[in-house]
């Protein structure tokens, strides 16, 4: 290490206070200097922080969680398992199976009609929804376009208590749909429809 020159007007350290003194006071190992030679590093005095061997004994520890201790992310189950599916997925899977059974006895009066799911109704509600958010709609055909019937998803399982009364309220509101597009009555569609949503 280079020693810097003493300015002209610095005041020379007093005796029993030079380098060799703050060192042993801090607790700092002495550096070289011109009359001693080098010092030889010790590795008692070098902070390395232990790492745990990995697998077989020897190189570091592969890392098992990560720097917040959370551990591992990523999906804990595969897609393909019932349990990762979303809600919008589930929710549409008992519209589909409802479908499924009323297009049983009205498959010849429902060719062609579409049904969908649609997370909100729009904003135009129509003359007879005033002050009540619709569950579900039905669009007769009209100029080319398929008859359609849409239920609501959001509005229905806002209503429902659990996944039982969930499936019951999407069999009413799509039989209920499906009667007003075929000037039925609800209970024709479906015997088995209660309408006390």
């Amino acid at each position: 290490m280079r020693g810097f020159p003493s300015f002209p007007g610095s005041r020379p350290e007093p005796a029993g206070r030079g380098r060799r003194s703050r060192d042993r006071a801090t607790g700092r190992r002495p550096t070289a200097s011109a009359e001693q030679g080098p010092v030889e590093p010790s590795f008692d005095d070098l902070d390395i922080p232990l790492r745990a061997p990995g697998p077989g004994g020897h190189g570091p520890a592969a890392r098992r969680r990560d720097r917040r201790g959370r551990g591992l992310r990523g999906p804990l189950l595969p897609p393909s398992a019932p349990a990762s599916r979303t809600r919008a997925e589930r929710f549409d899977d008992v519209v589909v199976d409802v479908v499924e059974r009323v297009e049983r006895g009205w498959a010849k009066q429902l060719r062609g009609t579409e049904f969908a799911v649609e997370d909100v109704p729009p904003s135009d509600p129509a003359p007879w929804e005033q002050g009540v958010v619709p569950l579900g709609r039905c669009f007769p055909a009209e100029s080319g376009q398929p008859s359609r019937v849409v239920v609501y998803r959001r509005p229905v399982e806002a209503r429902a208590l659990d996944a039982e009364d969930l499936e019951d309220l999407v069999r009413d509101v799509v039989v209920e749909q499906v009667a007003h597009l075929l000037a039925r009555s609800p209970e024709e569609i479906d015997p088995r429809y209660t309408g006390d949503h």
